[in-house]
């Protein structure tokens, strides 16, 4: 009736009570794995819910601290800022992206004044900054032109390091970026400044709430960024992306979108053997938060783990508070 091994090895004994599957599981996900995302505005007592990413908040200057607040107590050590600008300062040059008393450079300070041990990570991209919604200057043609962007977000990355970002995390995926930021940061003695850089940033339908809560959803029109993102049918391109971005000077690579992507992030991870984290995107987040079928902290907590499996050191996502709650509390309880 038997064949082989079988019943002398039967998987099955180390799942029959919850103290050996939490002995054996291989991976696990603690609040030490989290980022967490936030939107800033300009302006003065604001606290906008966004109806494009349910239970996230576009938050001014004066507002930004309770959230923060939030975050260190149940435990998270690292956040990730992203702008609203006033639409009067965009501009195909994206001038305000640099302005050393702008709205994130003015943010960072804040935040590092009351809270010096949280981790900043700053994005570094024009999108929130130009009239045109792209990621860069464009050309007459509407053409995203590399080298001339290349010295804005240069600029924006020093911006950020003056006023105590930890990290400058370039999104825009231009060829080369890294090299010159790295170089802009050295020639200026901020050796310690690390750079996160988005080595794989496809040109996924996932990133629309996202752009409509730091306002480039309003303006880009029908412009698409294939020029410059990658393609998802791609996987050999994204590893030479990574071997190029870490020559250049890249200390952690990000990974993004991370849900559908999970493939490519072990992929990166196997390849490269570098810290790597993975951006659970706006899209994947309202998949969760917003489904009637699902028991929401049963699912994001299994989505987190399998970012932790799939290679990922850490993770940036929306619902980064709401797992330390979930964390938390299971902490309590047992």
């Amino acid at each position: 009736m038997y064949s082989g091994i079988f019943p002398q090895t039967r998987l099955r004994r180390v799942r029959t009570s919850s103290f050996i599957r939490d002995l054996v599981q291989e991976n696990n996900v603690s609040v030490k794995d989290l980022v967490y995302p936030i939107f800033v505005i300009e302006g003065h007592g604001i606290e906008n819910e966004l109806p494009w990413l349910p239970g996230q908040y576009q938050y001014s200057q004066d507002k930004v601290l309770n959230i923060i607040q939030e975050c260190v107590k149940y435990g998270i050590r690292a956040i990730a800022l992203f702008p609203k600008i006033d639409s009067s300062k965009l501009n195909n040059m994206a001038t305000e992206s640099y302005n050393p008393s702008g709205l994130i450079p003015n943010v960072i300070k804040l935040i590092k004044k009351n809270f010096p041990d949280l981790g900043i990570f700053s994005d570094v991209a024009l999108d929130p900054y130009t009239d045109s919604g792209m990621d860069g200057i464009i050309d007459e043609s509407g053409y995203v032109v590399n080298d001339e962007t290349n010295h804005i977000l240069s600029k924006q990355a020093l911006c950020h390091a003056e006023s105590g970002a930890d990290f400058v995390c370039p999104s825009d995926m231009m060829d080369g970026r890294i090299m010159l930021i790295r170089k802009e940061l050295e020639q200026n003695n901020f050796h310690n400044t690390g750079i996160l850089s988005y080595v794989v940033k496809f040109n996924s339908s996932l990133y629309a709430p996202f752009r409509y809560a730091v306002g480039s959803g309003f303006v880009i029109g029908k412009r698409d960024k294939k020029t410059f993102q990658i393609n998802p049918g791609n996987i050999n391109e994204i590893l030479h992306e990574a071997f190029l971005d870490i020559q250049e000077g890249a200390d952690i690579l990000m990974v993004k979108p991370g849900m559908m992507y999970l493939d490519v992030l072990y992929r990166i991870k196997s390849e490269f053997k570098k810290p790597t984290a993975s951006y659970n995107v706006s899209g994947e987040y309202c998949f969760l938060k917003t489904s009637n079928w699902l028991n929401y902290n049963e699912a994001i907590l299994e989505t987190m783990l399998c970012f932790k499996r799939a290679g990922a050191d850490f993770i940036w996502s929306y619902s980064a508070l709401d797992v330390a709650k979930i964390l938390y509390q299971d902490k309590l309880s047992s």
